[in-house]
């Protein structure tokens, strides 16, 4: 018989907390075990717990490690402390879950012992989940944007948050952008709260057009994406002192406002930021302490659709909203709208020219598909602009997948690839999908 791997009991807050298979590698590049992971956590508690203390939270499992695929649990699992608090929360699609609430650093240390390498908080507290206490502004670079922009726009974010007589407070991603939270006073609904993001991503990128978008579809942003819909409901983001699933274990990590201008991300590991902690402490610890207002956000929204600018596109398993725009990508609904227009004459439609080159839950495998087709097709790929390459992080039922597309109006005709077959081509949701088209089709 196999021997049996000793587990690990802790002993935290007068709780005990037993770690199940303690030894095992979750980072193979730099040997870290879950253990290790666990023991992190602990060091940094006091500054992972102001991002995720009394708030639901989603539970990104990593079972198998950071270079596995991960998957979604919304609902708390059966077994579980007793001293353990849930909350259930309501979502768009009309379903309810009862999610788990981390207080202390016990908890803390129970759920990443579940796998939970990063940690995705609400941006609720259990007393009132239908109105936020925090605006986030996810800055999010296209493929080929240096970081020397994402700083620039992060300080204008700054900028235009002062002016409005709000806070931000700072943080690395812990992958190529920057997450910057407002602390607000629960007033508004997610609705609202998702309005003033939209009217902020439109501010900014009037004062910054060539480095900074607010536009949704992939195939029209440039520079740094300002992601206004990360405060719908049902959307998390990693918080505070998150691990992130790259190979050197990097950090979503709080800044100090000067440390933005000349920061760099690889720095804040989880083997450099306990040392940093101790030595300089949270950043944010002061966070809860003055929340703001979104008053003027939300004049500034309505200046906006007075002057025409109607909603921006909601994330697609979202309902169809009141003053949305058509839900489609302007490449498809320019090419529908020419269709009707020259539909006497039967005019084939003009399309964007994207092909798809690798579909995988592993995304350093489907990266390196795209690595693959570039060299397959190195006169092809020598003419594509940085936003011509898109990667899109799907989210399946209950894991998440990447899909590399090309977009390829900067290559002329005459030497475009065609639509093969990607390299990998595993999407894990092909086979739901068929069953799905089926089903549909047999109700007809």
């Amino acid at each position: 018989m196999a021997k049996q791997e000793a587990n690990e009991l802790l002993s935290i807050d007068g709780h005990e907390i037993r770690i199940t298979h303690p030894d095992k590698i979750y980072f193979s590049q730099a040997r870290i075990s879950k253990l290790d992971l666990v023991r992190y956590y602990l060091s940094v508690a006091p500054g992972a717990l102001v991002g995720i203390r009394d708030r639901p939270i989603v539970l990104k499992r990593f079972v198998n490690g950071a270079e596995a695929p991960a998957f979604y649990q919304k609902r708390a699992p059966e077994q579980r402390p007793s001293w353990l608090r849930t909350v259930t929360l309501s979502f768009p699609s009309g379903r309810t879950a009862e999610e788990v609430v981390v207080d202390d650093a016990a908890g803390l240390a129970w759920v990443v012992n579940l796998g939970c390498i990063e940690l995705h908080p609400h941006p609720v507290r259990s007393g009132d989940l239908d109105h936020p206490d925090e605006l986030r502004i996810d800055l999010d670079p296209v493929p080929g944007v240096g970081w020397d922009d994402v700083r620039r726009v992060t300080l204008e974010v700054k900028a235009f948050l002062e002016e409005l007589g709000l806070r931000g407070w700072p943080k690395t991603s812990g992958s190529r952008g920057m997450h910057v939270n407002v602390r607000i006073e629960p007033h508004w609904t997610f609705a609202e709260v998702r309005r003033a993001a939209v009217a902020l991503s439109r501010a900014v990128e009037r004062r910054l057009p060539a480095l900074a978008s607010s536009k949704w579809w992939k195939e029209e942003r440039h520079g740094v994406f300002l992601d206004y819909n990360q405060n719908a409901k049902d959307r998390t983001t990693c918080s505070a002192y998150s691990v992130r699933p790259l190979p050197d274990a990097r950090v979503s990590t709080p800044l100090h406002w000067h440390e933005v201008s000349d920061c760099d991300p690889a720095e804040f590991t989880m083997l450099t930021v306990p040392k940093r902690f101790a030595e300089v402490g949270d950043p944010h610890a002061e966070m809860d302490s003055a929340p703001g207002s979104l008053e003027k956000l939300l004049e500034l929204a309505a200046r906006d659709e007075a002057a025409g600018l109607g909603d921006a596109p909601w994330p697609p398993h979202f309902r169809k909203m009141a003053g949305e725009s058509a839900r489609v990508a302007p490449s498809r609904a320019k090419s529908a709208k020419s269709a009707a227009v020259k539909q006497a004459v039967k005019k084939p439609r003009v399309k964007m020219p994207l092909i798809v080159v690798a579909n995988s839950p592993d995304k350093a495998a489907a990266l390196a598909g795209l690595e693959q087709w570039k060299s397959k097709y190195a006169q092809a790929a020598a003419l594509l602009a940085p936003e011509d390459v898109l990667v899109d992080s799907m989210r399946g039922r209950s894991s998440t997948w990447t899909r590399i597309r090309i977009n390829l109006r900067n290559v002329p005709e005459a030497i475009r690839p065609k639509q093969e077959t990607p390299d990998p081509d595993d999407d894990p949701t092909r086979e739901w999908r068929e069953r799905w088209k089926e089903r549909s089709r047999k109700n007809e």
